[in-house]
């Protein structure tokens, strides 16, 4: 019986080491990176973008610009929830798609590396941001590339631009997700549990599906055309949520791709794919 303890309060004191190291492991790989880690991110590649900070109605934000030759078409990222501007490096990277574009991405309010802000759980608010980042860019050179949260950002701006491609848009509050994860932000007892960056996301994921009440049934009023590209596996933002734009636009208006047994991170999983239709666009 001694033994039996020994072991059992052995195996717990292991179990409770793991835990830790897991969670400290988690809380790290999460969480913003400073900017000597982000541009190191683009070590290897031929050219390392401008790493800025800007203010928009007194909130500062960190931003990464590739801007080659004036004469080609912008391709401005939007992130989402949970997500940064170094979700796109690979896509700024690429040789291919440097040829063709400059690049543009950056950190919304809340998610900037240290950033004291809040998230603003707004879309009006990040629509009005992006607007703010596109005052200098030619709108007719303008693509839009909104992920995810993201998605509603890009498709809630009014000027014309040359186009707006969605990745994975969570653009229909019917078919919002609540995963059983956030009760861990809900509840008190738990929530410090969570990590900051994680706080951020699920406050911002928990009022998504009541902000999108106030756009969904008008996003057809964008005088932009659209291409929405979802995977067809994606339980986070399922593709109901393209099926539904699908509905409101006319067709030579609005473009729905399917990628067959993607999930929500095929930004990354399929890139090769993702790649070849932003060139598509970009000829």
């Amino acid at each position: 019986m001694k033994l039996l303890k020994k072991i059992l309060k052995i195996v717990g004191i292991a179990l409770f080491v793991l835990f830790l190291v897991l969670y400290y492991l988690f809380w790290n790989f999460s969480a913003p990176k400073s900017d000597v880690k982000v541009l190191k991110k683009f070590s290897g590649s031929s050219v390392t973008p401008v790493l800025t900070y800007e203010n928009f109605k007194g909130f500062k934000y960190r931003k990464l610009s590739i801007i080659k030759d004036t004469t080609l078409p912008t391709l401005v990222f939007v992130h989402g929830t949970i997500g940064s501007s170094t979700d796109f490096v690979k896509y700024m990277k690429d040789s291919a798609l440097l040829n063709k574009a400059n690049m543009i991405s950056y950190d919304r309010i809340g998610y900037n590396y240290q950033d004291k802000n809040l998230v603003q759980e707004s879309i009006a608010f990040e629509r009005d941001m992006l607007k703010n980042i596109l005052h200098d860019i030619t709108p007719h050179k303008t693509i839009l590339v909104g992920y995810s949260y993201g998605g509603p950002i890009t498709l809630a701006i009014q000027e014309k631009v040359r186009k707006v491609i969605l990745l994975a848009p969570a653009v229909y509050s019917k078919v919002e997700p609540m995963p059983w994860s956030l009760n861990l932000y809900k509840w008190k007892v738990t929530r410090w549990l969570v990590p900051p960056i994680w706080q951020e996301a699920s406050k911002e994921k928990l009022s998504h599906k009541q902000d999108l009440q106030l756009f969904e049934n008008n996003w057809e009023s964008t005088p932009n055309n659209i291409v929405s590209i979802h995977g067809t596996n994606d339980w986070i933002v399922p593709i109901e949520n393209s099926l539904f734009l699908k509905e409101q636009f006319p067709k030579n208006q609005f473009e729905l791709i399917s990628i067959p047994d993607a999930g929500h991170g095929f930004i990354w999983s399929k890139f090769d794919t993702i790649k070849e239709h932003f060139i598509q666009q970009l000829d």
